[in-house]
């Protein structure tokens, strides 16, 4: 998507904003050039009065309370789920549309879960919350959905590769302390995460369901998926495991199609599809990489080749790597406000303030 340019700017907020994704929404609305006139950072209290940078200048950190959002059009949260669940509606309330990177309201149907590639007119249907999908379903279905378009995907079967910076900064740390630890031959003791991290690699750290097996991610995932194709029929199944990367999540994808499809139909789908960067290389055996794919904001799809295990010819595999606080968190979550500018689709929030 283009870099917003409008003369109209916008009262921002940003709750949770000295954690790992609040430091790239930062960064994103800078780089973006999304048109702000205020800029409100809001954390605990344990982080008011800490400044932050933005735009050669040090904002102050203030206290997330019930009157942070007066006066604020557009409010980013990132502060985790009970925060928003509280937070959000008084911020919608107060007049500002918020964008919610928590699974506070994910599956709520009256709320809009959006990735601007695939489904933004969702967003003209908000009620004052928007949300933003999981990280792995956004790294995973954006370059899935031009192929979904052209034939649709009836069966979907996704091993995501899990970087640390899922479960917040606080788990990054963790694994650089925990592999110095390793590397100098110290005992380390994990508290973040319910394993060693450093060579190590575990199934994701969220409950598991008794019922079925599957833990709070892949019940995301599938749910999500879903949702945002507006198909409840699609039959999808997902193991998640976390392993120890900073901030890119990768993903091996196994779609069966509704008709028969080639690599090079689905090479040809992806090539120019927006958000999404071929590396595909398989002379050099060069395909996505996580080290790659940090830092930048689009998905990388590569070693695209059909499922020998299908003779009907209606299956590919795909290996795909995102960087998972940018396009599976902030950037993701600002594009959704540059979408909403742009259209309109704000519906006036200063007008519809209380006083």
């Amino acid at each position: 998507m283009s870099q917003t340019s409008l003369s109209q700017t916008y009262r921002v907020a940003i709750a949770g904003a000295t954690g790992a994704v609040g430091v790239e929404f930062l960064r994103c609305l800078e780089e973006r050039k999304f048109p702000l006139s205020n800029l409100r950072l809001l954390a605990s209290a344990r982080s008011a009065g800490k400044t932050m940078p933005y735009a050669g200048r040090e904002i102050k950190v203030e206290e997330l309370t019930e009157n942070s959002f007066r006066d604020i059009d557009i409010a980013f949260f990132s502060a985790g789920g009970a925060i928003s669940k509280k937070f959000a509606p008084i911020a919608a309330k107060a007049g500002a549309v918020v964008v919610d990177n928590s699974s506070a309201f994910r599956m709520d149907p009256a709320v809009p879960l959006v990735i601007p590639e695939i489904n933004p007119e969702a967003i003209a249907q908000h009620r004052g919350i928007i949300a933003n999908p999981n990280c792995s379903t956004i790294i995973a279905i954006v370059p899935l959905w031009p192929i979904h378009q052209k034939n649709p995907i009836r069966r979907l079967i996704a091993a995501t590769y899990q970087a640390a910076s899922g479960a917040g900064a606080a788990a990054m740390e963790e694994l650089r302390e925990s592999t110095r630890a390793h590397l100098e031959n110290r005992e380390f003791q994990n508290t973040v995460l319910p394993h060693p991290y450093a060579f190590n690699l575990f199934s994701h750290n969220s409950k598991v369901d008794p019922a079925t097996g599957y833990n709070e991610e892949e019940t995301k995932m599938i749910k999500e998926t879903q949702k945002i194709f507006a198909d409840p029929d699609i039959r999808i199944s997902a193991t998640c495991v976390r392993v120890p990367v900073l901030r890119a999540h990768s993903e091996a994808l196994t779609m069966e199609c509704e008709n028969p499809i080639t690599p090079a139909e689905v090479t040809k789908l992806l090539r120019h599809a927006p958000g999404v960067k071929l590396v595909d290389d398989p002379e050099k055996n060069y395909f996505p990489m996580p080290k790659d794919a940090s830092g930048q904001g689009d998905v990388l799809v590569g070693r695209i080749r059909q499922d020998l295990s299908d003779p009907s010819g209606k299956s590919i595999v795909m290996f795909v790597a995102g960087d998972q606080l940018l396009k599976g968190a902030a950037l993701n979550a600002v594009q959704i406000a540059e979408v909403m500018v742009e259209r309109g689709w704000l519906h006036g929030a200063a007008a519809t303030r209380e006083n």
